[in-house]
């Protein structure tokens, strides 16, 4: 395999792009506008002079990756040439369906089609195309470039041939997988969520301050960032999202916090909008 698409040029998407390319891919970045690709080639770029400047990469690297990294609006231009389409788009199953109804039509019979989810359902994705069998989850983390795991996520049609050969793909760009069969939530989403909520209800119950439940976590269970950090980089609609599938397909000990509710509806996303349980500048 030597050419990749990824559908989605958001946090997540830039980040399987940059990945893929630094480990020698041609890679395609498609999205809606040469507005939205603008912004993010100038993010891929920077972080690209970043890694080079503080030598994280290295010279080949570096310049191999310019010149691997394509940004291009019109998804059958992006996709039909390659083996394997990671999409990763909003968290909403609709939005996912119609792009891989898409895709099914734009790929050859052989090219594998990935979501990039951290809670939904590749057997549901996958129902809606004519190849059940090539359709996987692929669950990167974030930050992509810096983070290790990948959770590879079975269907109830996906073959065998198609977990090995994500399996194999991960390891190209220097990652571990974890084979997970479907379940909502997976692994980590699941226990993600989980100590976020109960951290944002003490926050509401007047528990601890955010700053002293994220230091407890980190100098007491030595989690690398505290849950309420965590959930601001993730981005709080997202992980509301998130909380909102788990609660309707897993019950009640996944309803999200009130808080978490009230902070989306006031337009604090996290990190991303400058404010959530912190303000960033």
């Amino acid at each position: 395999m030597k050419q990749v698409t990824v559908v989605g040029s958001g946090v997540m998407g830039k980040g399987i792009a940059y990945s893929f390319a630094i480990a020698g891919f041609k890679v395609y970045l498609n999205d809606l506008n040469e507005e939205i690709l603008g912004k993010a080639k100038k993010s891929i770029d920077q972080l690209l002079e970043g890694s080079f400047e503080k030598g994280f990469l290295k010279e080949e690297a570096y310049s191999n990756a310019k010149e691997n990294l394509h940004y291009e609006v019109d998804l059958h231009t992006a996709a039909k040439d390659s083996a394997l389409v990671i999409e990763a788009v909003l968290e909403k199953m609709d939005l996912k369906i119609e792009i891989f109804k898409r895709l099914d039509k734009i790929c050859a019979p052989e090219t594998i089609l990935a979501t990039n989810t951290s809670t939904m359902s590749p057997t549901e994705i996958g129902a809606q195309t004519t190849r059940p069998e090539k359709i996987v989850a692929m669950h990167f983390f974030n930050p992509v470039h810096k983070m290790k795991l990948i959770e590879v996520i079975r269907g109830l049609e996906t073959s065998d041939e198609t977990v090995e050969f994500v399996k194999a793909v991960a390891g190209q760009i220097n990652k571990q997988a974890v084979e997970v069969n479907e379940f909502p939530g997976f692994v980590t989403s699941r226990m993600n969520c989980v100590i976020g909520n109960e951290a944002m209800n003490m926050l509401m119950e007047g528990v601890a301050s955010a700053e002293d439940i994220d230091k407890a976590m980190k100098l007491g269970l030595n989690h690398p960032m505290g849950p309420l950090e965590l959930a601001d980089l993730v981005g709080l609609d997202t992980r509301l999202r998130n909380m909102e599938y788990l609660y309707e397909t897993l019950g009640e000990k996944y309803r999200p916090c009130p808080l978490l509710v009230k902070y989306v509806k006031a337009g604090r996303l996290g990190k991303k909008t400058g404010s959530g349980f912190y303000e960033y500048t």
